[in-house]
């Protein structure tokens, strides 16, 4: 008797952790934990990036949050650090429009000028244009890369006036963020509040996710928002963020721990910590869902391709220093979101460290694949050095270059000098004309931080070009004369 009571004692002792703690979550806590951190760490590592924060979901609940790296000021990344998210705003503000919807104060399918009247284009095909275009980038508005600035979502959607929809709408997806400023203003007005201000109150209050909120332009100050980077060469470097207004399609800052809360609610079908539902399930299920005209993108999320497995509903961002992924997996109940203070041209890194955390969700192992920004970056300085070192010899020998010359007609020879000027009128064109479009806010420094090692290579190329073309004009003339 004394050794059953004993057997049944230790059974007791040894289950009742487990019905505290669900085996699930308390597994992949345990046994994952340790391979997240050397993934995210390695990938980090070889890649020359300065940090990240993720977070990780399962069934509505948050089961592993963790920073990594340092930010510009030199302070260690945490699951509590504000970072941005660009384009996963869209998200949010997709499911504001949603809340609407619910609320029976819009419906998905009438006019967007039915609600704001104020929106005019040089474009007849503007009355055509649905919410639900709008909310699935088919209404054909396109997205062009300089505007003028803007300080209000007011400003920023009269920029449209005189734009014209690239086709019929409903017809074809084109990703434009202009949709989405259209989508936040048409917030505003229905609600009557701030598009900000209707973020916190009606989404982020509710989720607990305390420390998120949105900026209307990229230069508004934040408080404990540190710089981003970029990269070149396999290293980091500090970098200011672009000038852009960017309500509703990239201006929600968050917290690899709020976004957590957010995840959660997606995953426990639009109810919030305290089961209060923020969403109909219907309408959550209608934003995962392929749209006419749209394949891949439903309502604010993006949809993989049948090819990939597990089966994805995502959503990446990206600013001038910054990248951002949300991944929801359907089949397995997991989550993630990675965000990285830096920003790189030739590699969405947020999407690849994503993808490794789900591989092994999903019991795999994330290929350590190679830097390959990095080997784009190296190969680049390379051609700049030889580019350097011939355009330099170039240029000693243009007296002789002149001389062998000196015989063709003057036609002739400013013809010969056409493969150094027409790289130096497009790099101008590229560094002093482009920047000052329309009085948009970029500068030549934005443009060389959009991806240094090229623009170092058209700054080599452009200064050659120069250089060799004044010497040889000099030493024509010079000719002439004598």
């Amino acid at each position: 008797m004394r050794k059953r009571l004993y057997i049944i004692l230790m059974l007791i002792i040894f289950l009742t952790p487990l019905i505290f703690y669900p085996l699930s979550v308390n597994a992949d806590t345990i046994i994952k934990k340790e391979a997240i951190d050397e993934f995210v760490t390695n990938y980090l590592k070889r890649n020359g990036l300065p940090g990240a924060s993720i977070v990780i979901v399962k069934d509505g609940k948050v089961i592993y949050e963790k920073g990594y790296g340092y930010d510009s000021e030199g302070k260690a990344l945490t699951e509590k650090t504000l970072m941005r998210i660009g384009s996963v705003s869209k998200s949010f503000t997709a499911f504001s429009v949603l809340q609407l919807v619910d609320e029976g104060k819009v419906n998905l399918d009438n006019p967007v000028v039915k609600y704001l009247p104020e929106l005019t284009m040089d474009d007849p095909r503007l009355q055509k244009v649905t919410v639900r275009h709008l909310l699935s980038h088919t209404s054909g508005i396109p997205d062009p890369t300089i505007v003028p600035p803007a300080s209000t979502l007011k400003a920023g959607i009269h920029r449209l006036h005189d734009w014209k929809l690239n086709w019929q709408p409903g017809d074809k997806y084109l990703y434009s963020n202009a949709n989405y400023w259209v989508l936040a203003r048409l917030v505003e007005v229905i609600s009557g509040m701030e598009f900000p201000q209707y973020l916190k109150q009606k989404i982020f209050y509710p989720l607990g996710m305390d420390d998120t909120l949105s900026a209307i332009n990229s230069g508004d100050p934040v408080k404990g928002l540190s710089q981003g980077y970029i990269t070149a060469y396999g290293t980091a470097l500090p970098w200011s963020e672009l000038e852009q207004m960017f309500a509703g399609s990239g201006g929600v800052i968050s917290t690899a721990a709020d976004m957590g809360k957010w995840l959660s609610m997606h995953t426990n079908e639009g109810k919030n910590m305290n089961g209060e539902r923020l969403l109909s399930k219907s309408l959550l299920e209608e934003s995962y869902s392929p749209q006419p005209g749209s394949p891949k993108y439903g309502l604010g999320w993006s949809l993989s391709s049948p090819n990939i497995k597990p089966a994805l509903i995502s959503h990446s961002g990206a600013l001038s220093t910054i990248q951002a992924q949300q991944d929801i997996v359907p089949s397995s109940g997991y989550a993630v979101a990675v965000m990285l203070n830096s920003f790189t041209t030739t590699l969405e890194h947020s999407y690849e460290i994503s993808s490794g955390i789900i591989q092994l969700t999903e019991g795999q192992i994330p290929d350590a694949k190679a830097p390959t920004p990095k080997i784009i970056d190296l190969s680049l300085g390379f051609i700049t050095l030889i580019y350097l070192i011939l355009g330099t010899k170039g240029i000693l020998r243009s007296s002789e270059w002149s001389n062998r010359r000196k015989q063709h007609p003057t036609w002739r020879y400013y013809l010969r000098l056409m493969p150094q000027v027409i790289p130096v009128l497009f790099i101008g064109w590229l560094f002093f004309i482009v920047p000052n479009l329309q009085n948009n806010s970029a500068t030549i420094k934005d443009a060389f931080g959009l991806w240094p090692a090229a623009m170092l290579f058209f700054t080599v190329v452009f200064l050659i070009g120069v250089v060799v073309t004044v010497m040889r004009t000099y030493y024509r003339g010079r000719l002439n004369r004598n």
